[in-house]
């Protein structure tokens, strides 16, 4: 039966104050409007819904039976009405970030501060994923987008934003001083053990690529699961890493590892954010996309 959903709802408005008149006035109607939708949804049901007398309006017994239903629909309606707006206002819903563990740790940790300092209604989810992981993410739909380091391969649906731009650095432990006061070719420095990550990352990628520019090969000794580890594994002396210059910024200070110089000059990599243009991103997301490319916009102003 195809009814008119309009009828329905002046059917509970109509039942909830017991009154043509004033359900009238709390949806701004006319009373004789609101009387002939009553009738109309009387005739397309073909029963007496409800009984109007001077003492207001009563319900028959077929009328409560539709009521009960009404009731429960027109509620779940104004409920879901008010989650919107609060998801849509950013006083709830949730936003769900795929992050590089570089990515979060130079760049995306003071972002997420100052969102949820600004919306702590919405709930963060945040995914350390390396960046193929969360590229795949991504593109299953599991996250509503992604920041994570260059260099990164996409998929055709997807675009990119520059956010910042990091470099790193060869650093080595107390064992390798006799590395310092000089600067070190390339392959003047493969007769020593090397720290990297796995060849399943993007950032072994990176290095593969920076060693074949040079006509070398990348043969880490040590493959370390996360660039956090790196240091630490300096440290104890079992080998040359590369690190962003800020994860080694603490070890620098405290005289544990030091910077190896290099006559090469290891290429310039970028935090990116990563967006699925197939996809509508919730307000959660958009507001945080757009506060992060805000923030590019304000570092690149003369």
């Amino acid at each position: 039966m195809n009814v008119n959903y309009e009828y329905y709802r002046l059917f509970y408005y109509v039942c909830k104050y017991h009154s043509i008149t004033r359900a009238a006035n709390v949806l701004r109607m006319s009373q004789p409007n609101v009387t002939r939708a009553l009738n109309r949804l009387e005739e397309q049901l073909g029963c007496k819904l409800l009984v109007r007398s001077t003492r207001g309006v009563t319900m028959t017994p077929e009328g409560e039976v539709l009521f009960a239903h009404v009731e429960i629909a027109q509620e779940q309606l104004q409920a879901g009405e008010s989650e919107l707006a609060g998801i849509t206002a950013l006083e709830s819903g949730a936003l769900t970030i795929s992050a590089s563990e570089t990515a979060l740790n130079v760049f995306l940790l003071d972002k997420l501060r100052e969102f949820h300092r600004r919306y702590p209604g919405v709930r963060l989810r945040i995914a350390n994923h390396s960046t193929p992981q969360a590229i795949r993410a991504l593109g299953r739909g599991l996250v509503d987008l992604c920041v994570i380091t260059t260099p990164a391969r996409l998929e055709s649906t997807m675009r990119r934003t520059l956010l910042m731009p990091f470099q790193e650095i060869l650093i080595a432990g107390r064992n390798f001083e006799f590395l310092q006061g000089r600067r070190w070719a390339l392959k003047e420095l493969q007769q020593y053990p090397l720290i990297c990550l796995g060849s399943e990352t993007m950032t072994y990628a990176f290095y593969n690529q920076f060693y074949l520019s040079n006509n070398l090969v990348l043969q880490p000794d040590t493959e370390a699961a996360t660039t956090d580890q790196v240091v630490p594994l300096v440290k104890s002396g079992l080998g040359l890493g590369y690190v962003p210059q800020n994860f080694a910024k603490d070890a620098l200070a405290a005289g544990d590892v030091f910077t190896i110089q290099l006559k090469e000059e290891i290429p310039t990599r970028h935090v990116v954010l990563v967006q699925d243009g197939g996809r509508v991103p919730n307000a959660a997301a958009r507001e945080f996309a757009r506060m992060l490319n805000s923030s590019v916009t304000q570092q690149n102003a003369p």
